[in-house]
């Protein structure tokens, strides 16, 4: 799909990703509407853009603030062309160290909320017979990562909802586009992940690398893409053979496990 003119619904824009991607995507011509929490950062990253752009705080979350931000696309952007769904939260915690609302949070903001919207933005994309729903999920939501337990489930249901859509759109000029970045370097990630991944030699990502990647993704109209090598053939190597990754990552997890715990 063609980024330049392309009417844009961007959620959690402001977050690592998602700031990097609202440039990436008007500097190549995009009109944005951008979505997430905190309104004066979104103000800036408006005022930062070269091309066309307004916000809207939202918790995605809540249902009255979800209709409240597809009637201000239907005002500002008149219709959505491409919606991309970049928000995201995720704990690195051993599982019995979660509390069940933070469990539930999880999914909620990941999985669930981005979903019900999509539900609402969908009969305006079959009205206008196009459309393109881009979702942000990770390589952990291809191979469940010890202490990550709660954001890879939340993940791999994103995966599992973006391939079963797909197939039940064929047709109708609407797709759907799965990215899966490897680790990035955002504030998602706090000090204990950092260290973590340092340990372990993790390979991570700047976030306007990612940016480009999910640009390219779009313009070259991809169902489904991995970044970043070795982790995209371990994601696939986990589907045929996941007991042999499963003895790859025993000796990974005691590497992590003192950072999950302090």
């Amino acid at each position: 799909m063609n980024i330049s003119g392309s009417n844009i619904l961007l959620l959690g824009a402001n977050g690592g990703i998602g700031s990097a991607l609202a440039r990436v995507l008007s500097a190549r011509g995009a009109r944005l509407l951008l979505a997430g929490l905190g309104e004066e950062s979104l103000k800036v990253l408006v005022e930062s853009l070269p091309n066309d752009a307004q916000s809207m705080e939202i918790d995605i979350a809540q249902a009255d603030q979800r209709e409240a931000l597809l009637g201000r696309a239907g005002t500002y952007l008149g219709s959505i062309d491409i919606l991309i769904n970049a928000v995201g939260v995720l704990d690195f915690l051993p599982f019995e160290d979660i509390p069940p609302q933070r469990i539930e949070q999880t999914f909620q903001i990941n999985t669930i909320a981005p979903i019900l919207f999509m539900q609402s933005a969908l009969p305006g994309m079959r009205a206008q017979g196009h459309g393109l729903i881009v979702n942000i999920g990770s390589t952990f939501g291809s191979i469940g990562f010890p202490y990550f337990s709660v954001y890879s489930a939340s993940k791999f249901a994103l995966r599992g909802f973006s391939e079963a859509l797909r197939r039940e759109l064929a047709d109708t000029g609407i797709d759907i586009c799965y990215v899966a970045p490897r680790a990035t370097k955002t504030p998602i990630n706090n000090s204990r992940v950092m260290a973590m991944g340092e340990a372990t030699k993790m390979n991570m990502d700047p976030p306007e690398k990612v940016a480009q990647q999910i640009a390219r993704a779009i313009e070259n109209d991809k169902k489904e893409v991995y970044l970043g090598q070795p982790e995209s053939f371990f994601a696939r190597v986990n589907q045929l053979l996941p007991r042999l990754v499963d003895r790859a990552l025993f000796k990974q997890r005691r590497i992590m496990e003192p950072y999950a715990r302090s």
